[in-house]
């Protein structure tokens, strides 16, 4: 199968990840943009290289790709983009007529622009530093009370105009493409709704879009790996199993659903079906939340995992979501008291938000399960990464850093290298790195190290001749 992938942006989770999940199957022919040509962020996409790119591609089975990525720049830019809605619907007809020239089913997607309820502009036009909150707050009452909040008289004029204007030009170019959906241009498209609440101008335009026939979806940065996940030829059928079933009804932080209807509409999203335990190929276990989703970096605590967990004698996978932003500690340690390095293990997430996690995780398992040439290295690769990244780093050493730095999280990560390498029995030698300079994204490479009996014997061999040979010298 041959896939053309175009990411949001540069960062790990958007770019690295999905060459990992397409590695564990080698009959993927997996194509993605040389990296440097990717929005970061602080910089915009080469969307001309970007054109040309997708020109020049071999004939595809399908190509998943961020549209905002191709009009604007990547998903940051698209909140900060000075150029009018002219100007990226010229852009954006220019690649309509690249994409009508490919013989490929296309799966897209575009962001329903965020609503922030913080004054951090690190993602924002810099005016968010002083009136982020307000203008959240003025979208969230003005939504909840279908008329305008009277929260307006607290913001600038030319501000909120300038904040108003930004969403009805990204809002109208949304519609252009629910247009070519219904002309039949996309295979599947989703407009997602990125880090959202109950009311906002996110959630009632997804809510007019919904009424015109489009496909929405809470999340952001999962939702091209869901739709790699959907070009996948066949169906899985998978048993949700939630570990606090009785909290099933709660709303994970960043999402405007309940994480029993996140894990649904994800599932779907996925191409897979939804069945119980006896008649499913995979048991999806969701360590939800009790109470509210805790987030560890953000101090915000909750009630973690104190049961007995045993792992099935069939396939699962697990979506950790007790917290946002980092696994559920507790958690782990029981699950590590498993054998978990076996044939019947499909993968561990616990990513950023609960659809972040649930996205990427059902990707994987079903290009492991379907895949035509299986890469165990491949997969182990990719498990290894999310606990490092997810456990050991997010939940645990991040909070241990006031700013980027390698050789202090290089040092704190060892014991958890040395834990996870007993319990995947394996040896490694990680690199980190933090391409945005910033501590919310780590990325993890490393090398594998395979002491077998014959690989000592032999180095042991090495030595021996090599200071004899000095001896006589």
């Amino acid at each position: 199968m041959k896939l053309a992938f175009v990411p949001i942006d540069n960062r790990p989770v958007c770019y690295t990840l999905p060459k990992l999940l397409a590695e564990i199957d080698e009959s993927i022919e997996f194509y993605i943009p040389d990296r440097k040509y990717l929005g970061g962020l602080k910089q915009e996409a080469d969307i001309d290289h970007l054109f040309e790119w997708l020109i020049t591609l071999p004939k595809l089975d399908a190509i998943i790709l961020s549209l905002d990525t191709l009009a604007y720049g990547g998903l940051i830019p698209s909140r900060r983009c000075p150029e009018t809605f002219e100007q990226i619907k010229e852009r954006i007809e220019t690649l309509k007529e690249i994409l009508e020239g490919k013989d490929a089913k296309i799966y897209a997607f575009s962001s329903i622009m965020r609503i922030s309820n913080n004054n951090y502009n690190e993602e924002e036009k810099e005016y968010w530093s002083k009136w982020g909150k307000k203008i959240f707050a003025y979208s969230y009452h003005t939504h909840e009370g279908n008329r305008e909040s009277c929260i307006t008289n607290l913001i600038p004029s030319e501000i909120l105009d300038d904040y108003i204007e930004t969403r009805r030009r990204n809002f109208e170019i949304n519609k252009i493409y629910l247009q070519w959906q219904k002309e039949g241009l996309f295979e599947t498209l989703i407009f997602s709704k990125d880090d959202c609440a109950e009311y906002g101008f996110n959630v009632q335009e997804a809510q007019v879009l919904e009424k015109m026939g489009a496909y929405t979806k809470t999340g952001a940065d999962e939702i091209p790996l869901s739709l790699l996940s959907r070009a996948i030829q066949g169906e899985i059928k998978i048993c949700p199993k939630f570990l606090e079933p009785e909290s099933k009804n709660l709303i994970s932080n960043y999402e405007d659903v309940s994480i029993e209807k996140s894990v649904l509409g994800q599932i779907e999203l996925a191409g897979c079906k939804i069945t119980d335990e006896e008649n499913s190929d995979i048991i999806l276990y969701i360590n939800n939340f009790k109470n509210n989703q805790g987030e560890i970096v953000m101090k915000v605590g909750t009630e973690s995992f104190s049961k007995t967990f045993t792992t099935p004698n069939k396939p699962y996978m697990i979506a950790d979501v007790r917290f946002a932003n980092g696994a559920d500690n507790n958690f782990v340690k029981e699950l590590f008291k498993n054998k978990i390095n076996d044939e019947n293990f499909y993968g561990f997430s616990a990513w950023n938000t609960s659809a972040n996690s649930l996205g990427s995780l059902i990707c994987g398992a079903k290009i492991k399960f379907f895949a035509k040439k299986y890469n165990e290295k491949a997969f182990k690769k990719l498990q290894i990464t999310r606990f490092l990244d997810d456990w050991a780093y997010q939940a645990n050493v991040r909070q241990q850093l006031e700013k980027p730095n390698i050789e202090k999280t290089t040092e704190l990560m060892k014991d958890f290298e040395k834990t996870l390498g007993k319990v995947l029995n394996t040896n490694i030698a990680v690199n980190y790195k933090f391409p945005w300079e910033r501590l919310f994204e780590v990325e993890v490479d490393f090398n594998w190290y395979n002491f077998t009996c014959d690989s000592i014997r032999n180095w042991l061999l090495c030595c021996f001749f090599f200071s004899r040979f000095n001896i006589q010298k």
